[in-house]
């Protein structure tokens, strides 16, 4: 596709890259949202992540999730050795904006399923995968965490929940 000068954009239209502007630009970005938890020492730990990514690797099977480096759950998740994913559902979005939050049990009131491997899922939620760590890419303020999917489940109870212009969407027909 060629562009002819009138159909380029005028670069007075270009701003500067703040973290406003940034912020804004990500946010313009549709993306489902899932939940990053794990039993360790007896308990759920867990956060939500709206940076992730599926298909990143058929083979092996490989997803990715983008943490901040100031999140005080991702180090305890860490440890377990297995991790579950859940991709959550329309109806889950009181559950992301739980395990959004600080709080000292993020867990009251989620029903959850624990695999034999410690892996915490949400229950309802439209897709689980169970996952290791595979790697760790430090990533500005952010930690690009490279998960291998050991085994999965896919329901079609649910739509996946959508997170657009900062606030929770549904897809629609």
């Amino acid at each position: 596709m060629t562009m002819t000068s009138d159909a380029r954009p005028d670069a007075n239209t270009l701003g500067a890259v703040t973290p406003e502007h940034l912020r804004d630009a990500f946010a313009s970005f549709p993306s489902g949202v899932v939940a990053v938890c794990a039993q360790v020492d007896g308990r759920p730990v867990g956060l939500a992540a709206s940076s992730f990514c599926v298909g990143v690797s058929m083979s092996p099977p490989l997803v990715l999730a983008s943490v901040q480096h100031t999140s005080t759950s991702w180090p305890v998740v860490r440890t377990a050795s297995r991790i579950g994913v859940s991709v959550l559902g329309e109806e889950q979005a009181d559950v992301c904006m739980r395990l959004s939050a600080s709080a000292t049990d993020k867990f009251a009131d989620i029903d959850t399923y624990t695999s034999p491997s410690d892996a915490v899922f949400i229950e309802k939620a439209p897709v689980w995968l169970e996952c290791t760590v595979l790697d760790e890419i430090p990533a500005g303020d952010h930690d690009v965490i490279l998960l291998r999917v050991e085994s999965l489940r896919v329901t079609q109870e649910s739509e996946p929940l959508l997170y657009h212009r900062r606030t929770f969407r549904h897809l629609a027909d």
